[in-house]
């Protein structure tokens, strides 16, 4: 259906079932007269609403499974809902996956003249603007060879070069930038910057962190299929890593012994308890231990691991715990470090050990944080390094992010 006048795209009470089949589809069962394997409701989307604006630049975030994936194939029309209605302004440019659309015997060459015509672009259109959609996609050497032959990032730089070379009202993005080099996804980027300074509306699904930071003023939450949060992106970025960290609570994996366990993580910065850190904030890490049995001078083992699971850095008590904790004791444990990351995802981890370094309590998850980086930096680490020329700083354009609510140098330099 078409949008109402200034709306772009809307969500009323959406919801998506799908069927589970609780048992193996035999073959044999399969021909059996009437048979039905068992099968159950999984409910992919439920009551969303949602109302984005022309122009509107909107990022997804969400765990895998939380149904992100689910509402841009509702936005772009490829499934239909199950309850509710979804309200489509304008043409709209989908890139929900790589290769959708593409038939591997043909060319890109022709696979060029068919998405183009798929996304309403006539042959005459699509003559005059073939050579850009080729040099952006960087396949001159490739382009009348049959796409099966293409490698995935071979397959995202074509299908986004049709994609926003077809005028789109809405450019439907998900994750499939991913596959790309950094400085392919980097004008890509400039080109979303561009295609949104002329009113074009971008729905951004990714897990990237800092890419939703950069491009996206506003940004949506997905857990569970409903959604948990729909407001401005750094107070979005703070929910989702609160909604991953006490998920991975609940469920966290601890491998020790049975005498003790952490619990009542938390990340405590200048204006209470956080998950997203500025550069250079004092911040403390929070936790109790509980002790379930005798423990005699236990060792507290601080570590940083990066997303990728690279070790960061580490800090431990070199004595141990002082005294003797008996079974029900309880302590609150306070970690004060000044917040010098570089910008990244990390997990903070605590660990128990005993007297002869064995683990009493191994933190399998951690407390999940996002460290928004300085523009123009990047690595494990901030060393607040400046490029001078000629006795004059060289500060690179801090004006990254699409659309309105951009964000300020100031809010770096915090």
């Amino acid at each position: 259906m078409t949008a109402s006048r200034g709306i772009s795209l809307q969500l009323q009470t959406v919801g998506k079932r799908y069927w589970k089949l609780e048992e193996q589809a035999i073959l044999l069962k399969s021909i059996i007269p009437l048979w039905r394997p068992t099968r159950t409701e999984l409910w992919a989307l439920r009551d969303l609403d949602l109302t984005i604006a022309q122009g509107e630049t909107v990022g997804i975030m969400g765990r895998n499974g939380a149904g992100k994936s689910t509402m841009l194939r509702l936005l772009a029309g490829v499934t239909q809902p199950t309850t509710g209605r979804v309200f489509i302004g304008g043409r709209v440019a989908p890139l929900l996956s790589v290769g959708v659309g593409f038939h591997p015997e043909m060319s890109g060459r022709e696979n060029v003249y068919v998405n183009g015509m798929l996304l309403g672009l006539t042959r005459r259109q699509i003559d005059a603007r073939f050579d850009q959609i080729v040099a952006f996609a960087e396949l001159e050497s490739f382009i009348d060879t049959p796409v099966k032959f293409y490698s995935s990032g071979m397959f995202m730089r074509l299908g986004f070069a049709v994609a926003i070379h077809s005028d789109p009202e809405v450019l439907l993005v998900d994750e499939v930038l991913a596959v790309g080099d950094v400085a392919f996804q980097l004008k890509c980027f400039q080109r979303m910057r561009d295609i949104q300074a002329q009113g074009t509306t971008i729905v951004f699904v990714s897990h990237s962190t800092h890419a939703i930071r950069l491009l996206c003023p506003r940004t949506v939450i997905i857990s569970g299929g409903t959604m948990a949060f729909d407001g401005d992106t750094p107070e979005a970025i703070n929910h989702h890593f609160e909604i991953l960290s006490r998920e991975q609570g609940e469920r966290s994996g601890e491998s020790g012994s049975a005498a003790v366990e952490v619990s009542d993580r938390e990340l405590v910065g200048p204006d209470g308890p956080t998950y997203h850190l500025p550069y250079d904030e004092p911040v403390t890490y929070r936790a109790r231990i509980h002790f379930r049995e005798r423990v005699v001078r236990p060792q507290a083992q601080f570590q940083v691991y990066s997303h990728t699971g690279v070790f960061v850095y580490g800090r431990r008590t070199m004595a141990g715990l002082s005294g003797t904790f008996e079974a029900g004791d309880t302590v609150e444990v306070e970690i004060p470090f000044q917040q010098r990351l570089g910008g990244d995802t990390y997990r903070l981890v605590l660990n128990v050990l005993d007297q002869t370094d064995d683990p009493l309590y191994t933190d399998g998850e951690g407390l999940v944080v996002y460290v928004a980086a300085r523009p123009g930096s990047a690595g494990l680490v901030d060393l607040q390094a400046d490029i001078v020329v000629d006795g004059q700083p060289v500060n690179e354009d801090v004006d990254l992010m699409l659309g309105p609510g951009k964000l300020r140098a100031a809010e770096y330099d915090s």
